[in-house]
């Protein structure tokens, strides 16, 4: 019997039956306030029944976490790859991250698993070199076996340098509803707010700094037919043919989100998905009765809705005005229209535009026809068009990727390498990119929100999107969410791209932009061309780093 253990840098994934081929990561470095993470990947060989007991031993030791990496099936992979995929297979893939029990974990015969560490750097760390001392320790009780006893070490040296603030603006969609109907708790219900601010608390500790807002509920990925639980903020009431609305509810959401960190709202759209056609569902107190007044059944340039939206936008741009909110919100007009839909989302656009001087209207879409007539001031571009509207000048530009696109662009599918996931945010500081959004933090529903899913044996939607691709953190216990692999790598992506605007601070950026190109492929980065692989990822933190310690000495 043996146990064998291997130190993993955060971007290797560990598979049960694969040996990691990664080099040992035995040390790293680190600014001040930066969340660093690796692994430990370990094999009980030829015992089962017993548990592997952890000691940890560092003057950071308050600073560390320590959890376990689990599988999570991955039913649908895809249809489309390139050579930068782990796998192309259904099975079952590292990605959720779980608390220890009593300091152990249960050993798994002839498996290699991970343990996941993770340290939150103070902002006043001393600067220096710390040892993480780690003992696995293993009984076996009632036999004539000798425990197994093994010592391992990591080193991270904490630079003298302060991680900044993060600029970049980044939303992840927040399904309040697929929480509600997930741990079945009626929406607004005080359990009901205490789950939706334990899952925003931990968005903003990633780094996710504006939440989707549902002024009514959000027509998002909803098939006709299906109907998603109504989460509308704004209660409305129709007496006599004339609205009246109250902003309670929607002044209580504001209030969580700014206590749980999160300093922006981008509120859901006011028009269906894909071209702005229909009104978002909406339900009122009308004349004494609660009901559906507008929905999928309703044109968006209908009179009622119209003036509807006529009546409602002015009173809640004076109560966001009244808020000192103007500059903290984004209001979104309808998701990812075609070029085809340009007539009716102007029309759409036309009524927002008119009601909301000064706010800020933004759409994920593909088409830069959108931006150059001035419907869209701030275009979320998907990664395969970012260039067109970078071509064309855009001063607030924002990208998103989504189910799509599968391959060449960076991603974070559940078979793809967490390299491709983290490079994207030394793409976002490479290019001047403002924002980033992505339509998944917490989506529990099938395709078109058909019905529910279990997040811990579905994540695919479905069997409709890859692997991976509608949430990021996992429902815990206790109405409390679970991290992933994913999440907490794309965090790490983000403090790469500080960790460069603080190098700006020290150097010119031109020179910065200089050594990206010469550590990607053919000596230029784009969104498309970018380095790949662990070694190739790490390699540009690495340098970064350096560079952070040569002109902060």
């Amino acid at each position: 019997m043996e146990l064998k253990a291997k130190w993993c840098s955060s971007l290797v994934k560990v598979f049960p039956d694969t040996e990691p081929e990664s080099e040992p990561f035995r040390s790293g470095t680190a600014l001040q306030g930066e969340t660093f993470s690796f692994q430990l990947a370990y094999n009980p060989v030829d015992f089962h029944l017993s548990e592997i007991r952890i000691e940890l031993e560092s003057e950071l030791k308050k600073s560390i976490s320590i959890r376990r990496v689990n599988l999570v099936p991955g039913e649908y992979p895809g249809c489309n790859f390139d050579e930068d995929y782990i796998s192309r297979r259904p099975g079952f893939y590292p990605d959720l991250l779980s608390s220890l029990e009593n300091n152990a974990v249960a050993a798994v015969c002839n498996q290699w698993r991970a343990l996941w560490f993770k340290v939150a750097v103070p902002e006043n760390c001393r600067p220096g070199k710390y040892t993480i001392g780690v003992k696995l320790s293993v009984e076996f009780p009632g036999t004539q076996e000798k425990p197994i006893r093994k010592k391992l070490s990591f080193r991270l040296e904490v630079l003298g340098a302060r991680l900044p603030a993060q600029t970049l603006l980044n939303t992840h969609w927040f399904h309040s509803d697929c929480l509600a109907v997930y741990y079945k708790t009626a929406v607004f219900s005080e359990e009901y707010w205490h789950i939706v601010g334990n899952f925003m608390k931990s968005a903003a500790e990633h780094g996710i700094n504006m939440i989707l807002t549902p002024l009514f509920t959000p027509p998002l990925d909803t098939l006709p037919g299906a109907e998603r639980p109504t989460v509308q903020l704004i209660d409305v009431t129709r007496t006599k043919g004339r609205y009246s609305f109250r902003f309670e509810k929607l002044d209580r959401w504001i209030a969580l989100a700014e206590k749980c960190g999160i300093g922006y709202l981008e509120f859901s759209h006011l028009f269906s998905q894909g071209g702005a056609a229909f009104a978002p569902k909406i339900i009122a107190m009308a004349e004494g009765v609660e009901k559906c007044i507008f929905n999928r059944d309703v044109k968006s340039d209908s009179k009622e809705y119209v003036s509807f939206l006529d009546t409602f936008l002015p009173e809640l741009a004076a109560h966001l005005r009244k808020k000192g909110l103007q500059d903290k919100v984004y209001f979104h007009c309808s998701d990812e229209p075609g070029l085809q839909h340009i007539e009716t989302y102007e029309k759409a656009s036309g009524i927002m535009r008119r009601h909301l001087k000064g706010f800020k209207i933004m759409d994920a879409l593909s088409s830069v026809e959108y931006y150059k007539r001035g419907l869209v001031a701030i275009p979320v571009a998907s990664e395969p068009h970012l260039e067109e509207f970078l071509a064309a000048g855009v001063k607030e530009l924002w990208t998103y990727y989504c189910c799509s696109p599968t391959v060449t662009y960076p991603n974070r599918f559940l078979p793809m390498p967490s390299s491709r996931n983290r490079i994207l945010g030394t793409l976002l500081y490479y290019l001047g990119i403002s924002g980033f959004l992505h339509w998944g933090f917490n989506f529990y529903f099938a395709r078109g929100s058909r019905y529910p899913i279990d997040p811990y044996r579905c994540t695919d939607a479905g069997c409709a999107y890859p692997a991976g691709d509608p949430f990021l953190v996992y429902p815990g216990r206790d109405g409390r969410p679970e991290d992933s692999i994913r999440y907490e790598v794309f965090r790490e992506g983000l403090q790469d791209q500080r960790a460069m605007q603080f190098l700006e601070t020290r150097m010119p950026r031109e020179e910065i932009l200089k050594t990206l190109d010469r550590l990607s492929p053919g000596g230029k980065m784009s969104i498309a061309n970018y380095p790949r692989g662990e070694k190739s990822m790490l390699a540009v933190r690495e340098k970064i780093n350096r560079l952070i310690r040569k002109y902060s000495a």
